[in-house]
C-alpha cells in the first residue's frame, strides 16, 4: 500500500452510486418506438438494442465512446421529442441511488476530500445532471466526466485522467476509483497509478466482461464503509 494519502475520490455512476438493475432494453426501446412509428415499432426497436449492443462491444474492445445520436444514426431511426421523453421516462426507475450514497458523499465532503464521478454512458451531460439534481448528489460532486462528451471509455487512461483533472487534481496516486466493474472500473483506474476499491453489487453480463480483472486495493460491500477505509489509509500514511 502506498504511502500517499488520498485526496480526491472518484465514482462509477450505474451498478456504484447507482442501484444495479438488469434492464430489458427491447423493452425500453420498443416503448419508445411505438411513438416514433408504430407499424415498424417492432422492426426498429430491434435495430436499435442491436445498435447500442454494438457501440457498447466497441467501448469493452476499443475503449471509444458512443452517444444516444450515434446508436439512432447506426439504426437508422430519427429520434423524435416525444420518443425522446418516453426513452428518459423508461430508465428513470432504473436511476436511483443507493440509499447511503449520499450520506457517504456528505462523510468525504466532511473530511475534505474532493468528489467526481466518471461513467461510461451514452447519455449527455444534461441527463445526469438533471438525475443527480432530483437526488440533492449534483451539489456534492467537484467535478464528472461523462463519456459522451470524450474520445474514450473506461478503461482507456484518458478517461481517468480527465475525470481526475475534473476535480483538480494533479496526482493519480492521490485518487481513489470506486467501481463495480474488475475491468473497467479497478482494472483501468490502477493501471494510470490510481487505487481502486470494488463495491461488487452488480451481475456484468457476460459480453461486457473485458479481458482483464483488475485485483481491488479494497472491496466494499456497502458505500459507507469508503469513509472509515479511507481514514485507514490516509492515518497509515501521515
Amino acid at each position: 500500500m502506498t504511502n500517499t494519502k488520498i485526496e480526491a475520490v472518484l465514482f462509477d455512476w450505474g451498478g456504484t452510486l447507482a442501484t444495479w438493475h438488469d434492464i430489458d432494453l427491447y423493452a425500453v426501446w420498443r416503448s419508445v418506438t411505438e411513438l416514433i412509428d408504430d407499424a415498424r415499432a417492432d422492426e426498429l426497436a430491434a435495430r436499435l438494442v442491436e445498435a447500442e449492443r454494438s457501440i457498447w462491444l466497441r467501448s469493452r474492445d476499443e475503449h471509444l465512446s458512443s452517444t444516444l445520436e450515434e446508436v439512432c444514426l447506426l439504426a437508422e431511426v430519427v429520434m423524435t421529442p416525444a420518443a425522446l421523453a418516453e426513452y428518459e421516462r423508461q430508465w428513470h426507475p432504473h436511476t436511483e441511488l443507493e440509499p447511503d450514497a449520499v450520506q457517504t458523499l456528505r462523510d468525504l465532503r466532511a473530511r475534505g476530500l474532493k468528489i467526481g464521478v466518471l461513467s461510461n454512458t451514452i447519455w449527455p451531460r444534461r441527463h445526469h445532471e438533471e438525475i443527480f439534481a432530483r437526488d440533492a448528489v449534483l451539489e456534492l460532486l467537484d467535478g464528472a466526466v461523462y463519456t459522451s462528451e470524450i474520445a474514450y471509455t473506461k478503461p482507456h487512461p484518458e478517461a481517468f485522467l480527465a475525470a481526475m483533472k475534473a476535480v483538480g487534481e494533479t496526482d493519480p496516486a492521490r485518487c481513489l476509483f470506486v467501481g463495480d466493474r474488475l475491468f473497467d472500473d479497478v482494472w483501468g483506474a490502477q493501471n494510470v497509478g490510481m487505487r481502486a476499491a470494488h463495491i461488487p453489487h452488480s451481475a456484468i453480463p457476460v459480453e461486457q466482461v473485458g479481458h482483464t480483472e483488475g485485483t481491488p486495493d479494497a472491496t466494499v460491500r456497502r458505500l459507507a464503509e469508503l469513509p472509515a477505509l479511507i481514514d485507514r489509509w490516509n492515518a497509515a500514511a501521515a
